[in-house]
């Protein structure tokens, strides 16, 4: 998809994605969504199974001459025992849609991770050795800087145990490799690319604001919004996020503003879809899906 003179893609790693609605958000109920049935089924609710239908991948985002891949999803070879469809993955595709999109591991300048939870993480590294190594080794790691911290913290407190121990074999090996860079809200990486601040759902998450002219904007929100569900039910918070107060705060700042300017929402987890646009509906909102190639 074209964005002015910036162009963006899809690189699945995982999809579908299913989860229970209830799992990822306890207080929510499925009657709730029946109204929005033509709209969220079949791509991100499955109204059957009351399962909610996700995609683990990454955006490749090409812009001032930089190719910038935000967020690297699942990783293969990574002990994930607490999910059986992340454990010990082997010989996916991911590496292969990333060529097939016209980019190799060498070619990517920027690594954007918008925070560190195991599915945002683990393309960060590859097995090679028997050791974790840099998949992406001319790229810069932009990290939020207090999401490192967060989990620096909590890695000393219990190495190896949160977050599917991705701090040790997503994180600390490009840190040790130099690639690490932290940026702090407002950041700019390239003209018209500014860091975005949406904590809430981890302690610093980041997004990214594309401004691509003419007060267009794109918001690359990572799991600010999980489902085009939140859209319509925004106070729904996850059972994942740090700080639900926080969470639906920066939701609701990026369906407002997306409702005021016309930006398009990028999500992380969003399916056949490069994002939505959203549009008010009385007190209400209302998405609007934007594909590839529109």
């Amino acid at each position: 998809m074209k964005l002015g003179l910036a162009t963006v893609e899809r690189v699945v790693d995982l999809d579908p994605f299913a989860l229970g609605l209830s799992f990822l958000f306890p207080r929510a109920q499925l009657d709730d969504l029946r109204p929005h049935a033509a709209l969220l089924a079949p791509d991100h609710v499955d109204f059957e199974t009351g399962d909610l239908l996700l995609g683990v991948q990454s955006f490749v985002l090409r812009v001032g001459g930089l190719t910038i891949l935000i967020d690297s999803c699942v990783g293969e070879n990574k002990e994930r025992g607490r999910r059986k469809d992340w454990h010990q993955r082997k010989g996916t595709s991911y590496l292969r849609s990333l060529a097939a999109a016209g980019v190799t591991p060498d070619d990517v300048d920027v690594v954007l991770c918008t925070h560190l939870h195991a599915d945002h993480v683990g393309w960060n590294t590859r097995l090679e050795n028997g050791r974790w190594v840099p998949t992406f080794p001319h790229a810069r790691y932009m990290i939020g800087k207090a999401e490192l911290a967060a989990w620096q913290t909590e890695e000393v407190r219990a190495p190896g145990v949160a977050n599917h121990g991705a701090y040790a074999d997503s994180v600390l090996p490009v840190i040790e490799a130099g690639l690490v860079e932290t940026v702090t809200d407002g950041f700019e990486i390239t003209r018209g690319l500014t860091v975005l601040p949406l904590p809430g759902h981890s302690p610093g998450q980041i997004g990214l604001d594309l401004d691509y002219g003419e007060s267009r904007h794109a918001l690359f929100c990572g799991d600010a919004i999980h489902s085009p569900a939140q859209v319509f039910k925004p106070e729904w918070t996850s059972a994942f996020c740090t700080n639900a107060e926080q969470a639906v705060a920066s939701r609701m700042g990026l369906l407002e503003r997306a409702a005021q300017d016309g930006s398009l929402i990028a999500p992380s987890h969003i399916r056949n879809a490069i994002g939505f646009r959203v549009e008010r509906c009385g007190c209400d909102f209302r998405p609007s899906f934007v594909c590839e190639g529109a």
